[in-house]
């Protein structure tokens, strides 16, 4: 198959590809250096110490999108069915250590329809306040399967086990009980700067929610950002959960689109809700073929990520002008505050060295690892941001 520029944004809306139509890397990443920054071309040699993915020029997505496709002899798919999507799934699947992995066009739709599967008719779940699922999806889950979202821990990234013992107690002990029809996690919680669920709590907890006969989701988006934690295995991980989910553009490359995983007669009613919620696409191979390149060794680079952005933490540190506020249990994100005298001359410093920061907010910024991190070593980095004040 062989796709020219026009047809490829004629199918993939600019946006959607991880820049904003008609804007270009200048604009995203920079703050006040934007306007200097490298040319769109140097990209692939950018270290951008900020956000989840690697940075992407639009104007080159379709290069890299027919790159794959001639290392696929049968990547298209019909209303999501065959070519790059059914092995994206199998792949997942292994991956996840699930019977079966279902294609969502959108998180929004893979948390719902595992919700309202593991709650059945007993329309009632628990939910962290700061998760996605209860802050950012506009009261889907409520407003169409009519599923009552309970949520715990205000405020922090993780419900205690207390907290989930009594709030099952609460709905299920009484003159009119309730049961409770399912659990949902989110690890990392983006809201609470990328904490994360720590293996041995995720594993308490899943110990309680058997005992109780409450089945659990995960809302794992950016599950494989914990690659590298101590403890952590995906497959470890995942098997305490009934379901996950995972995105695939948050930082696998894709354009669109996240998986569904679980028991394969659970996938095979998800397919059909997906279907009757309108999110059977005719086709898919457009986020399934830059996934499914990214998934080969990605436990292994993110917890390469992990290890280089510890290192630079490291050595910030133990650089005088700088302090570094690290996240409890975080995954990719940590606070950097710079003093006046680093911050002299620091924008050109960065342009010059190819390393883009977030937006300074009164000589504060908040540090985000990607891949990218991986293209310099630490002491490039450090010389860089540390000049010679």
């Amino acid at each position: 198959m062989t796709l020219n520029r026009r047809s490829f944004l004629g199918a993939v809306p600019i946006a959607s590809l991880g820049l904003a139509a008609g804007g270009s890397a200048r604009a995203q990443y920079g703050g006040a250096a934007a306007a200097n920054a490298a040319p769109a071309t140097d990209l692939d040699t950018l270290v951008v110490l900020a956000g989840d993915a690697l940075p992407r020029d639009p104007a080159l997505e379709p290069a890299r999108l027919q790159a794959l496709l001639d290392k696929h002899a049968k990547p298209g798919d019909a209303y999501l069915l065959g070519g790059a999507v059914t092995a994206l799934e199998a792949k997942f699947s292994s991956l996840l250590g699930k019977e079966d992995t279902v294609f969502m066009p959108t998180g929004t739709l893979a948390n719902h329809i595992a919700l309202r599967l593991l709650c059945g008719e007993n329309r009632h779940a628990l939910v962290q306040q700061e998760s996605h699922v209860y802050r950012d999806e506009s009261n889907t889950v409520t407003t169409l399967s009519g599923i009552n979202l309970v949520p715990l821990a205000a405020g922090n990234a993780a419900p205690t086990l207390e907290e989930i013992g009594a709030a099952i107690e609460r709905a299920e002990v009484g003159p009119y009980p309730i049961k409770v029809g399912a659990l949902a996690l989110e690890s990392p919680v983006r809201r609470s700067q990328g904490a994360s669920l720590t293996p041995a709590l995720v594993a308490e907890i899943a110990k309680l929610a058997r005992a109780k006969k409450v089945p659990m989701h995960l809302d794992g988006a950016r599950l494989l950002l914990m690659s590298g934690m101590p403890g952590f295995r995906v497959r470890d991980y995942c098997a305490h959960f009934d379901t996950v989910y995972v995105s695939l553009y948050k930082y696998l490359g894709a354009p669109f689109g996240g998986v569904l995983s679980g028991p394969r007669p659970l996938m095979a009613k998800a397919r059909e809700l997906r279907h009757i919620f309108g999110g059977t696409i005719y086709h898919g191979w457009q986020a399934a073929l830059p996934a499914l390149d990214a998934l080969d060794g990605a436990e292994e680079r993110y917890a390469r990520v992990r290890a280089a952005g510890e290192r630079l933490m490291a050595a910030l540190e133990r650089t005088p002008g700088f302090k570094v506020k690290r996240i409890e249990n975080g995954s990719n994100l940590a606070m950097l505050e710079i003093a006046a005298a680093r911050q002299a001359g620091l924008e050109e410093r960065l342009r010059k060295a190819g390393i883009r920061l977030g937006k300074l907010n009164d000589g504060k910024v908040q540090l985000g690892f990607n891949e990218s991190i991986l293209r310099r070593e630490t002491g490039y980095l450090v010389e860089a941001l540390a000049g010679q004040a």
